[in-house]
């Protein structure tokens, strides 16, 4: 795995800054410590950090020429069927002094052009000059696993990089806060693509390609693939349960292939202990797992990862973490350059600091709960569909309305009595409800801790906006494929794939995801939704399917996720920190909230009336981003 960098004359001629491309790649030295390089020609220069995979020797060099130095490439990620496309290029006539998959890409570029893209196997960003054609062509994989920034700045060149903080390395960026992304972080708890933060820095959207030539002033940014859903009702269960098999088999044995050491990541639930037994009936020797531990037994799931290490022979490496371990706390907002809430980056960073110490990749279970189904919403929601369908949306809205607003909010009672949150959602619209089930902060808690002045600045926009825009391009109106839709386009690539990404890089760690491969993706979005929930158990078609090779407390035990106790930590040994920042006025000089509001969510989170953990967890988060920043 690998980091990528450059900058653009928008013209197509001038001197490069070598200065600030040198720094821009050593920016993310961590995402490459192998090897690093950087090539200017006129009007453009590329650099490359390497983490050598496959092909260790300094033949995998990059940015990488092919012969007549008519095609430069620098190459975040790795192809799996790299392999078949050189057969194919072999044939055609031409040449490799390398093992690599890049040398594939490059030559690829020059025999398919564009095309090469849709060719591809795997997670990536690349980086493609032509200098015939005087051609920059980027390109993200399809499902976002591999990250790619980018800007214009008012020289006009267009910068971009692996991370944000390669284009921070140019003094002259704006860094100026967008207001839409602030609500957008505050309902989400990230930035969703393909905005950052910041106005004019965007991400490159996961399936998409940008393409600029020299005398452009904008570039051309095209969509080459989708989740396609094209839900085929006729597929019997057998043929689903086969295919999603036969699918998942394959792509953890072309995940296998590297010439450094390799692993995988075992929590103990079902996805990661899917990918563990798929690994080990692929292989003679035993895997080597690695999975952390709790102090505290809520958050522990050691004892199930155990169980399968010992079921099928793995070289098993367990580190106990403290519970209490938030000694990451500062460190956060370096790591993802911009406003990131998802506390469970802490374990995540754990278990892959643990992982680095044994191999140089690791699978991972990632992406199933998003594709099949596998969360507890998805199952409610579902549930709630039902009773949606069956009463027109003017009576809901009135009856279940009153309800969610009469009913009071019973969070310290058990789960039973807590209906408030159900008929809230029976009174929305499907894709009101979804968006109201996944808001960290609710649009009315949103509404309350922004100021006045700052709602002006958003001008009635809603962060509900960004499901929006995803669902008018679903291509399938079934409920189930709509919200796995758009968890795919957001949570997914925002959250989960931005965690894995930034904690494994920080580390020099690469993760592959078995479950992330577009082509199990095509398959599994093809399977009718009653495969993949069924009663109250989601996910099912992954757990039946797996029941031969996994037990059954490991299938169908309750979902516990890398969750850290912020509730406590906030109430006790950070609770001198929430005084502290939660309303400092680094926070307060934006401009964006209410000090009183911030106040109450405080004093009620101290007293125990509620549980805001979630909310304020996001804004301290919030405020540490402010501050790394030196804003």
């Amino acid at each position: 795995m690998c980091g990528i960098a450059g900058i653009f004359n928008l013209s197509g001629t001038g001197q490069i800054n070598a200065d600030l491309l040198q720094r821009m790649n050593q920016a993310q030295f961590h995402r490459g410590p192998d090897e690093g390089g950087e090539w200017i020609n006129d009007g453009i220069g590329l650099a490359h950090r390497r983490l050598s995979i496959i092909d260790l020797s300094s033949l995998g060099r990059q940015p990488m020429l092919n012969q007549d130095e008519s095609v430069v490439i620098v190459f975040n990620g790795e192809i799996f069927n790299f392999k078949d496309l050189k057969e194919e290029l072999l044939a055609a006539g031409y040449t490799f002094k390398s093992k690599t998959d890049t040398e594939v890409i490059l030559h690829g570029w020059s025999h398919w052009g564009e095309a090469v893209i849709e060719k591809l196997r795997g997670m990536f960003g690349i980086a493609i000059w032509d200098v015939k054609q005087q051609h920059l062509f980027i390109a993200r994989d399809r499902l976002g696993v591999k990250p790619l920034f980018y800007t214009i700045t008012e020289e006009d060149q267009l910068l971009f990089g692996s991370e944000l903080k390669v284009l921070y390395e140019y003094e002259g960026l704006k860094k100026e806060i967008e207001p839409q992304c602030v609500e957008d972080y505050f309902a989400y708890g990230y930035i969703p693509e393909p905005r950052t933060i910041f106005k004019n820095i965007f991400k490159l959207e996961p399936g998409h390609t940008l393409s600029i030539k020299a005398g452009q002033k904008t570039p051309v940014i095209k969509k080459y693939w989708d989740v396609p859903f094209a839900i085929n009702e006729n597929m019997n269960y057998a043929q689903a349960s086969q295919g999603l098999l036969a699918e998942l088999t394959k792509a953890v044995d072309i995940r296998m292939v590297a010439d450094v050491p390799l692993g995988a990541f075992l929590s103990g639930g079902v996805d990661s202990s899917a990918v563990v037994a798929l690994m080990s009936e692929s292989q003679k020797d035993p895997v080597n797992t690695c999975s952390i531990a709790f102090s505290d037994k809520k958050f522990n799931e050691s004892e199930y990862a155990r169980e399968i290490a010992q079921k099928y022979k793995t070289n098993h490496f367990e580190e106990t973490v403290d519970t209490n371990d938030f000694s990451l706390i500062k460190d956060l907002a370096k790591l993802y350059d911009e406003p990131y809430a998802d506390s469970s980056a802490i374990p995540t960073y754990r278990v892959c600091e643990l992982a680095r110490k044994k191999v140089t990749v690791a699978l991972s279970g990632d992406g199933a709960d998003e594709t099949m189904s596998g969360y507890r919403r998805h199952v409610m929601h579902i549930n709630e569909e039902k009773v949606r369908s069956l009463l027109p949306y003017k009576f809901r809205k009135v009856f279940f309305g009153f309800l969610g607003k009469a009913y009071p909010k019973l969070d310290w009672m058990p789960r039973v009595f807590r209906a408030k949150t159900t008929f809230q959602a029976l009174g929305r619209s499907s894709l009101e409800a979804y968006f109201h089930t996944i808001s960290i902060l609710k649009t009315e808690q949103r509404s309350a801790i922004f100021s006045d002045k700052f709602k002006q600045q958003l001008n009635g926009y809603n962060a509900i906006e960004v499901f929006n825009r995803h669902a008018a391009q679903c291509p399938s109106k079934d409920p189930l494929a709509l919200i796995e839709y758009l968890d795919i386009k957001t949570y997914l690539v925002g959250d989960i794939l931005t965690k894995v990404d930034r904690a494994s890089m920080a580390h020099s760690l690469e993760v592959r995801g078995p479950f992330l491969d577009h082509k199990f993706i095509e398959f599994i979005s093809s399977v009718p939704s009653r495969f993949k929930i069924k009663g109250l158990v989601g996910k099912y078609i992954l757990k039946n399917t797996m029941e031969s090779k996994l037990p059954e407390d490991i299938l169908y035990r309750q979902k516990m996720g890398f969750a850290v106790p912020l509730a406590s930590w906030f109430r006790g040994p950070l609770k001198e920190y929430v005084n502290e920042h939660l309303t400092s006025k680094r926070l307060l000089n934006t401009g964006f909230f209410n000090e009183q509001e911030l106040l109450k969510l405080k004093n009620e989170h101290f007293s125990g009336v509620r549980d805001h953990s979630a909310p304020i967890w996001t804004t301290l988060m919030f405020e540490s981003f402010l501050e790394n920043m030196g804003l």
